[in-house]
């Protein structure tokens, strides 16, 4: 599961989501890629799903690239506990997607078999997605 080796604080505040991705908006390394049409806290363990299934359609040929990290820690308090006594324990992490963020990229595979793989990677996560290409792909 991906989470930081080691991070500056604890547990963190919730912030807000506002506005359209700033960076991180356009293909970098591959071909083709998903891109988020929300926003949302995606967490380790579907990064990690998505992962698993791009990698298993595309049977190990070709390249991706996972473009965004889990650092954000998420606090929980247990179940049955009454209002107050301070902030929950870290429960796990987190990455924040705005709309516009290209999450996966992959390479070196044909475009059919790139589309099918980033489709099931898009239903391990909680966001709704569109599948890109770079403007100067050929087949």
């Amino acid at each position: 599961m991906l989470q930081p080796k080691k991070t500056k604080f604890r547990r963190s505040q919730k912030g807000k989501m506002k506005g359209n991705a700033k960076r991180g908006y356009t293909l970098s390394f591959g071909s083709f890629g998903i891109k988020v049409l929300q926003e949302a806290w995606i967490t380790g363990r579907q990064i990690e799903a998505a992962r698993q299934a791009v990698t298993r359609h595309m049977k190990r040929e070709g390249q991706i690239w996972i473009r965004i990290f889990p650092d954000k820690p998420i606090t929980k308090k247990p179940a049955e506990v009454r209002m107050g006594k301070g902030k929950g324990a870290p429960e796990g992490f987190v990455a924040c997607v705005s709309p516009g963020r290209i999450i996966i990229e992959a390479e070196g595979v044909p475009i059919k078999i790139a589309k099918e793989a980033l489709r099931l990677a898009a239903q391990k996560l909680p966001v709704t997605t569109r599948f890109v290409v770079r403007n100067d792909y050929v087949e």
